[in-house]
């Protein structure tokens, strides 16, 4: 069995400061604005989401996928204490980028804190990381690939001369 998915994937982010947090993607990440709801707490509450109703921000990448950004009327409790995998559930979006090293200055401007520095880390040949935290404390993970049509061929197109 698998999913018939129609769209590329969306990812729901639960945040405290709904605007901060969509100017951070937006301003710092080049995401785009795409919508905005107020869901009402019966719905909320008949999906599973929260007790109370909710706002959305949709935001998307050139790419089209996508980012929900979810603020509840009542404000959720932060558990971001400890390294990225030592704790279940750990989550982080993944960004392939061109040049990290040009988004440092950027990420620290907004509040952007780091894991172990603020300089990437040679994983392996080719292929740079650093991980830090947006504003309200969800992990990103960038990535700096020297060779990005063969880590992702399905994008660029291998044509022998």
């Amino acid at each position: 069995m698998s999913v018939n998915m129609l769209v590329p994937m969306e990812v729901g982010i639960c945040c405290v400061d709904l605007p901060a947090l969509s100017r951070f993607y937006q301003d710092v990440l080049g995401f785009t604005f795409v919508a905005q709801v107020q869901m009402p707490a019966a719905a909320a509450q008949r999906v599973g989401l929260s007790e109370g109703g909710y706002s959305v921000v949709r935001l998307q990448t050139p790419y089209g996928e996508r980012i929900k950004l979810l603020a509840p009327e009542r404000t959720p409790t932060r558990h971001v204490d400890g390294l990225i995998l030592d704790r279940q559930n750990a989550s982080y979006l993944t960004f392939i980028v061109e040049d990290i090293a040009s988004l440092v200055a950027d990420l620290k401007r907004v509040g952007a804190s780091f894991f172990a520095g603020d300089e990437a880390i040679q994983l392996r040949p080719e292929v740079k990381a650093l991980f830090c935290r947006d504003p309200e404390g969800n992990v990103l993970e960038l990535v700096e690939y020297g060779d990005i049509a063969a880590y992702r061929p399905d994008f660029f197109n291998h044509r022998s001369a």
